[in-house]
């Protein structure tokens, strides 16, 4: 059970802004290299300066269940390591990495499979940004100071879209299911929040 999402939620009642992701892909092969580019500078605006980027696993680049990149996405998953190497890609999955990992066997088994380090983590997304922004101070290869550098990739607004928003990064989001509710807030005049607006 996930009581991080259960209880952050609730959340959204006061501000449904949380689960609105600032950058919408149809499919894990269309995020644009680097992330960055998804977003275009307007007059006064800082530029978006995305460093490091936090990846899902299921539903995301890997089948459920699965501790393997998608064949298809083979070629996109390594552009992104690529432009992102060493500690500026970070696998945060809700199953592998987790107290539910039994012995963290499929955190290990992802890691060798895909060359990327998976976050061991106490708390579930969207609960996890503390442990997620340690990881990234304690590798300063990844150039992280501030949670604005980082996009969070994945396939759920109430876990890794509602996680970017509440750490100050970008969320990279596709649409599934989940759809109706994001247009559903969007046509009540929501925006998501503009990350840039935290730097210091």
């Amino acid at each position: 059970m996930n009581l991080s999402g259960t209880l952050n939620v609730f959340r959204l009642v006061r501000d449904p802004a949380l689960c609105l992701p600032q950058h919408t892909v149809s499919t894990f092969n269309h995020l644009p290299i680097p992330l960055s580019k998804a977003f275009s500078k307007k007059d006064g605006e800082k530029d978006v300066d995305i460093k490091a980027v936090v990846l899902d696993k299921d539903n995301c680049f890997a089948i459920p269940h699965t501790n393997e990149v998608y064949g298809p996405y083979q070629e996109k998953f390594q552009e992104l390591r690529n432009a992102y190497p060493g500690s500026k890609l970070l696998i945060v999955s809700n199953t592998a990495g987790t107290a539910s990992d039994k012995h963290q066997a499929e955190a290990a088994l992802l890691e060798k499979t895909t060359g990327v380090k998976v976050l061991r983590h106490s708390t579930k997304k969207p609960g996890c940004k503390a442990e997620v922004m340690e990881y990234f101070r304690r590798n300063p290869d990844s150039e992280v100071t501030s949670p604005s550098q980082v996009a969070i990739v994945g396939d759920r607004l109430f876990t890794d879209v509602m996680m970017a928003n509440l750490m100050g990064s970008y969320g990279f989001w596709w649409a599934r299911m989940e759809d109706r509710f994001s247009d559903f807030i969007l046509r009540r005049g929501y925006c998501a929040p503009d990350p840039r607006s935290n730097f210091e």
